[in-house]
């Protein structure tokens, strides 16, 4: 266990940094699924340069690529001090969601700073390939395949709740700073997260005040955190499932990202297939869930293939390797059981 008086962000350990490096490397870095700062990766965007200068050189260069779409903005009041979470009784989120235009929503975000009473505005997941293509034109990032577009994110100081994606996440930031807590995604059950079906699910734990009379598993959830303070310039990559909470920490600041990794379809699906996990398994009794449980564990999880080495590889059938022919036949098997049931 951790003292309550040493739950400090400060004091967590770092995330590994390296500079520049070449698709391969990154791919390595995929592969390791740990976080990593990516130091000077945007040197030469010239959002860069403008984020370097000031707000309203930011707002300007963004401005003059406006299509004239929409954006999706957040607003949440100023008593809520940035915090992008839930309402009270976890139903709804404490803040608004609405499309507003790219402009207007920057000479808002722009008028707002300084005044200690705003509300707090942000610009957030900005398709830029049908918004701004001009931005993904001329700031390219060698690192992502094409088909993977960037989305960006504008606002003031706002707090965005612990949560995880079910991608990949590079985080880039262009304006302001900001820093990333991270947790694995073993932590979940330390972490406290609120309903599954209004998503995405949000801890409900502060991790600037956390509240550990109410949450005290989340002292193990501390104890297996890391945090990334990034600067402008500064990439932060975020392996698919791991929680993390993000702060703006100055009043103007702009951030560029790409998700790519959930590739799963229809009876592959990971998040389906949980869900058809709760729906087969959770009303079971103690015995047959023992048992599942079991079986997950030795056939699904394991890595070692111990529970099936006794088993001649032409006789493994499903709990052998999963070739492509053996992986369509598997799935149009489950879809005649699925049809069968009524499913």
């Amino acid at each position: 266990m951790i003292a309550d008086d040493r739950l400090d962000i400060d004091a967590l350990p770092r995330v590994a940094a390296v500079g520049p490096c070449s698709s391969a490397a990154f791919e390595a870095v995929v592969q390791a699924e740990q976080p990593l700062v990516i130091k000077g990766l945007l040197d030469a965007w010239p959002a860069l340069a403008a984020g370097r200068q000031s707000p309203a050189a930011l707002n300007t260069y963004l401005k003059a690529m406006d299509t004239g779409a929409p954006a999706p903005v957040m607003e949440a009041p100023a008593a809520s001090g940035g915090r992008f979470g839930y309402g009270a009784d976890l139903r709804e989120f404490a803040f608004s969601k609405r499309q507003a235009g790219i402009g207007e929503t920057l000479d808002r975000i722009a008028r707002l700073l300084g005044d200690p009473d705003a509300p707090f505005v942000a610009i957030q997941m900005l398709p830029l390939a049908t918004h701004l293509p001009q931005f993904v034109r001329d700031n390219p990032m060698p690192l992502m395949r094409p088909q993977v577009t960037p989305r960006l994110w504008v606002g003031g100081a706002v707090r965005t709740q612990t949560h995880n994606d079910r991608d990949h996440n590079l985080a880039c930031v262009i304006a302001g700073r900001r820093r990333f807590m991270l947790f694995p995604p073993t932590q979940v059950a330390n972490l406290y997260v609120g309903p599954l079906d209004n998503p995405p699910p949000l801890s409900l734990v502060d991790p600037e005040t956390p509240d550990l009379a109410r949450f005290p598993r989340y002292r193990e959830a501390y104890a297996a955190a890391q945090v990334a303070w990034l600067e402008p310039g500064d990439a932060l990559f975020v392996p698919k499932y791991w929680w993390h909470h993000v702060t703006s920490l100055e009043p103007y600041n702009a951030m560029v990202n790409w998700w790519w990794g959930d590739t799963g379809a229809g009876l592959e699906r990971a998040n389906d297939v949980f869900l058809t996990a709760l729906l087969a398994f959770k009303d079971l009794p103690p015995g047959e869930r023992a048992y599942w449980k079991a079986m997950f564990d030795a056939y699904v999880f394991a890595a070692d293939g111990e529970a099936v080495a006794h088993i001649p590889e032409a006789l493994k059938g499903a709990l052998g390797p999963m070739t492509p022919s053996f992986r369509a036949a598997l799935g149009r098997q489950l879809k005649m059981a699925f049809l069968k049931g009524g499913a």
